[in-house]
């Protein structure tokens, strides 16, 4: 015998014609014709090599096997009912623990809120950040080593699915003795023999503020290059340059002391969630996703 010639489909159907004692009666409950019951359940019975019903022209009994079978097809599918139930319901409760990777920017300006919320709306939910850089945060992703990553465009392998969710401007970062903290907005042609204090390019954004200053006719005075933020406020607190960063970083300069400025024209850099392609996310890291997608940026703080 072969269970793959054996669907679940022909199971319900003998089930459903023990039940009622009858292909029509049965039919009706299953939506099939008569003579479509009777044709599935023959297959089932050639394929079990057993007789499973003695038929009279009224009526349709179980025989001894038949009535064995039946016992114990009925327990079975309990049992599965059962799993598939628990199944879903482990869905519906949104529990369970997801890993985020990201770069320690966006880790530090969103997923600070995105844990908040998720501690208010779904307490079930545990979510472990892995905070590195750009290029170990793919990684990650690429081997299957956290359910997705939130990564800067366009450094994306051809094998991840990816999603923008959001775009944000570069802004000005600078002592506010310097002469240029005395405007409301800088000109990125102002930077012109400025002393850079920049992101080191294992940053995703640093290729992207090199691009923008190439744009934009400077040619960049680097003096440091550093890997944190928070290590480019302390060198900027000393008084040494002036520093370009994501303006989502930017939350903390005022209590350090400095300034930020919006830098024009705009440049911005675009905020992607990566996945594997082919690989489905669980619901609860389903739920991380879709808060960060559209629920999360709209309820982030917008510096000027």
């Amino acid at each position: 015998m072969n269970l793959s010639n054996i669907s679940l489909r022909q199971l319900r159907i003998f089930l459903a014609v023990a039940e009622h004692q009858g292909f029509s009666r049965a039919g009706n409950m299953v939506g099939l014709t008569q003579s479509a019951m009777s044709h599935s359940i023959r297959d089932l019975e050639n394929e079990l090599g057993i007789k499973l019903f003695d038929r009279t022209t009224r009526e349709v009994f179980l025989t001894q096997e038949g009535q064995y079978l039946s016992g114990e097809l009925r327990r079975l599918m309990g049992e599965l009912e059962a799993t598939f139930n628990n199944a879903w319901s482990r869905g519906e409760q949104h529990s369970g623990l997801v890993h985020v990777a990201t770069s320690p920017t966006i880790s530090a300006g969103i997923m600070p809120h995105c844990i908040k919320k998720l501690i208010n709306k779904y307490p079930q939910i545990n979510v472990m950040i892995h905070d590195q850089v750009q290029k170990q945060t793919i990684q990650k992703v690429v081997n299957g080593e956290v359910d997705f990553g939130v990564i800067v465009e366009p450094s994306t392998p051809s094998d991840l699915h990816t999603e923008t969710f959001m775009e944000e401007p570069f802004c000005l970062i600078l002592p506010p003795t310097h002469k240029l903290a005395r405007q409301k907005k800088v000109e990125w042609g102002r930077l012109k023999n400025q002393d850079l204090v920049l992101l080191d390019d294992s940053s995703g954004s640093r290729s992207l503020i090199d691009n923008a200053l190439i744009r934009n006719g400077v040619t960049p005075h680097v003096v440091q290059e550093l890997g944190h933020v928070a290590t480019i406020f302390r060198i900027l607190e000393s008084g040494i340059g002036v520093s370009i960063i994501p303006q989502i970083a930017s939350s903390a300069v005022e209590k350090l002391g400095l300034v930020c400025r919006p830098l024009y024209p705009t440049e911005n850099r675009k905020l992607q969630l990566a996945r594997r392609h082919n690989r489905s996310l669980s619901p609860a890291a389903s739920v991380v996703w879709n808060m960060i997608q559209n629920d999360l940026t709209l309820s982030l703080p917008v510096r000027p």
